[in-house]
Order: structure tokens, then sequence, then C-alpha cells
């Protein structure tokens, strides 16, 4: 897949053989180190919070990370890191949604959906 083609991509948390990617922590882990980069660079605080160019979700009860193309234009290097953390470990990547995400009238970053 080349991950140039759509507006952010999914690192799945399965290897290329199927194979449930370990340890099961691993998508908080990598979103808890690119939490740093984001919109206006890095403040105070930014580690409490994943960035919202990088970010863990589970998806059919698998954990992935979504890294939206904002990050590449931010910081290539960054970008990079994301992009071989899945090739080298064998995890399986998808293309994420090709349109930018709208945000819902009063929603906010982070913001968790009542129960």
């Amino acid at each position: 897949m080349h991950v140039d083609a759509a507006n952010e991509f999914l690192i799945v948390g399965q290897t290329l053989d199927g194979r449930t990617f370990r340890p099961s922590d691993w998508s908080e882990r990598l979103a808890g180190v690119m939490s740093p980069f984001r919109p206006g660079g890095p403040r105070p605080g930014s580690h409490l919070g994943y960035s919202p160019w990088c970010h863990p979700v589970v998806r059919n009860g698998v954990k992935c990370v979504v890294v939206h193309h904002a990050l590449r234009d931010h910081d290539v290097l960054a970008w990079d890191f994301c992009v071989n953390f899945a090739r080298d470990n064998q995890l399986r990547v998808e293309p994420g949604r090709a349109a930018e995400r709208t945000r819902v009238a009063g929603a906010t970053e982070g913001a968790k959906k009542p129960p």
C-alpha cells in the first residue's frame, strides 16, 4: 500500500501473516511517542494527550494507529518513524479516510462520548 494515497493511513495491529502484534499496548506506546508532533508544536503538557496526527483506535476489535498525512508536512522524520515502525514489524498498513474528517459542532479535541 502506498501511504501517500490517502489523507491518513492505519497501522493495523496484525502482522502480514495474520498474527496479533505484541505487546498489547503497542498502539498507545507508538501514539505516546508521537504526542509532541502536533499543530503548533509541543507545548507544556502535550505529552498527556495524543497528537491529532497520530492516535490509537480500535477497528473491528484490532488495535490500530491512525497516522494523518499532515504529520509528514510537519515533520518528515516523524512520518518516516511511523512508516518504518510498520515496515520493520511487518504490520499491515491500510488506507484511512481519503477526505478530511469533519468535526461535530461543540466537540472538543480528545473529548469522550457519553456512555
